[in-house]
């Protein structure tokens, strides 16, 4: 009987220094992963989270964590895992701010930059917010928990535990992921960039033909109405690119840019 409790414990506590270990990487993460990081998600609640999500990689993980999680190496993990999960967290933040920044071009392309205010934590046009909340909408509508969880557990091959990655190699990670934030960021304000482009030559066409009208105040009209059109029609597509984009970088979170 002894002996049994003896092995129980011994399972028991192997088990418990596994989960922590994964907790140390899914908890870094999860401060800052879309839609589970976001400021208006309360702590409790991404406690909670994350603590769902350990349960869920630890099984799949424990391979490769078991030889690490015991011994000499184990307190190497404390320092390699939360920056692992900072790493992939980060990597999957800059689509979030790919969305913000075409919101904000948006706004200020079309003149809707402080029209309706903002409720969101953080300060931003009205059209970053709503395309913000829309896209976190959609891709938690099309299986976000399923492809995080995925993302997480596939990192151990990438980000093997006990060990930190290369400073040159982190930095072409992180330069990469910038590029390709930016790159779909524009791409997604594009059609707003384009019709105030169009808006402001036919404004000085009107200008030049006729000096006397006050073009500025017949056109300010024009731009929100169109600017509010052009959400309406384009919101839909550009929200399906961007989730076509966040779950490619989800499969391959440190590959080059596409």
């Amino acid at each position: 009987m002894t002996a049994a409790l003896a092995d129980l414990l011994g399972t028991a506590q192997a088990t418990w220094a596994l989960g922590f270990a994964v907790f140390l990487r899914v908890g870094a993460a999860m401060a800052v992963l879309p839609a589970f990081g976001e400021q208006a998600v309360p702590l409790r609640v991404r406690l909670v989270l994350a603590l769902a999500f350990t349960a869920v990689v630890a099984p799949a993980a424990a391979e490769r964590l078991s030889p690490v999680a015991e011994g000499a190496a184990a307190a190497r993990l404390l320092l390699t895992e939360p920056l692992a999960g900072l790493a992939l967290g980060l990597i999957l933040r800059l689509m979030v701010l790919a969305l913000q920044v075409a919101g904000a071009t948006a706004a200020q392309a079309t003149s809707l930059s402080q029209i309706f205010g903002t409720a969101a934590v953080e300060p931003m046009p009205a059209i970053g917010h709503l395309m913000l909340v829309a896209g976190l909408a959609l891709a938690a509508m099309l299986g976000l928990h399923l492809r995080l969880a995925e993302a997480l557990i596939l990192s151990y091959d990438t980000l093997p535990p006990g060990r930190l990655p290369g400073t040159g190699l982190m930095a072409s990670w992180g330069i990469a992921g910038v590029a390709r934030a930016f790159a779909l960021a524009f791409s997604l304000a594009a059609p707003f960039v384009i019709a105030a482009t169009l808006y402001n030559l036919a404004l000085g066409v009107i200008n030049r033909a006729m000096p006397q009208l006050m073009v500025a105040f017949v056109g300010a009209p024009a731009i929100t109405a169109g600017g509010l059109i052009l959400m309406v029609l384009a919101m839909p597509m550009l929200l399906a690119v961007w989730a076509e984009a966040l779950f490619a970088v989800i499969a391959d979170p440190f590959g080059p840019p596409g």
